[in-house]
């Protein structure tokens, strides 16, 4: 990371295959960023619709960063930290638009508050419905709980998604969303960027725990609001990405617990599809709207198999 100061807000969004939504992102990014001096990198990760091309014709003041490949979420952040001037660095992700003066606010608090050392704000859905991000770190106490549906029930058992928060309050957390992630420069430099071994998913929970271990608070603020597309309420089924999913839950435990917990997450996350998989399967005997649910959790029990962790 560079030294020059002068800069109050770095943003680095990375970018794959989403022209649409960056050229809107950055386009609210630029409209709304008010009177902070702001530094925008773009790290793409080899997009191959055009993406690359609307950056330098529509956006030529934007730092990018090309890549060879798709080098996922760690790798491709830690990039952008590298030539970030910012004293705050922001990531967002590209399928985002920011809101009126979310910046300002979110710089101003974290400038009003020393001791926080990442912050979130109001995330909503494409429908401008609340986006359940920030939660707590997903123990293996509480990814039983979510299996068995216990969290479902009662606020009492629900200290990982925090369903019953509105997100309309000012609160201590333990994972910040990386969609909209704003760290303090000084987080950075003392406990290091991602960890590149998370491709994608997991990464920023890994990084929090980081954080909270060195001393810092994470802190929710609701001092504006962007919109997320990607986390909308309605999404295509995708059962290589709850695979992924999986896999950086049993990483995550693997690095912070050892081998044991490792596989007492597989265990619990293997019972949490397979359970889905009977249930919609019994349910498309009745109902064959259920069938694709049933497919999809099918496909995420078989694939997972391969995530057990090795010694």
């Amino acid at each position: 990371m560079n030294s020059n100061l002068a800069v109050d807000l770095s943003i680095v969004i990375v970018s794959y295959n989403t022209l649409a939504m960056t050229r809107a992102c950055l386009a609210s990014v630029y409209q709304n960023h008010g009177d902070l001096k702001t530094q925008v990198i773009v790290v793409d990760n080899n997009s191959e619709d055009g993406s690359v091309e609307m950056l330098a014709k529509d956006f030529p003041q934007v730092e990018l960063i090309l890549n060879r490949e798709n080098k996922g979420f760690a790798i491709a952040n830690n990039q952008g930290f590298k030539i970030a001037d910012g004293k705050f660095i922001l990531l967002l992700n590209s399928d985002t638009v920011i809101l009126d003066n979310v910046l300002e606010q979110s710089v101003q608090y974290m400038l009003s508050h020393t001791e926080v050392g990442a912050m979130g704000c109001r995330v909503l859905n494409t429908d401008k419905t609340m986006q359940a991000t920030c939660s707590g770190y997903p123990t293996l106490w509480r990814l039983l709980m979510m299996t068995i549906g216990l969290d479902r029930l009662s606020s009492l058992f629900d200290h990982y998604r925090l369903r019953n928060w509105l997100r309309d309050s000012e609160r201590d957390v333990e994972v910040i969303s990386g969609c909209y992630m704003l760290v303090r420069r000084e987080v950075i430099e003392e406990i290091g960027g991602l960890d590149e071994r998370f491709f994608f998913f997991g990464e920023e929970t890994d990084w929090c725990l980081q954080m909270r271990k060195a001393g810092w608070a994470l802190r929710f603020a609701p001092v504006g609001e962007i919109i997320h597309h990607g986390g909308g309420s309605v999404k295509k089924l995708n059962y290589k990405r709850d695979v992924m999913l999986t896999d950086a839950s049993i990483r995550l435990h693997r690095k912070n617990g050892g081998l044991t917990q490792a596989r007492a997450a597989f265990l619990i996350l293997s019972l949490f599809n397979g359970s889905r998989a009977i249930f919609w399967t019994l349910a498309s005997l009745l109902n064959p709207m259920a069938r694709e649910r049933a497919i999809h959790f099918r496909q995420v029990v078989t694939s997972s198999l391969q995530t057990w962790p090795q010694s």
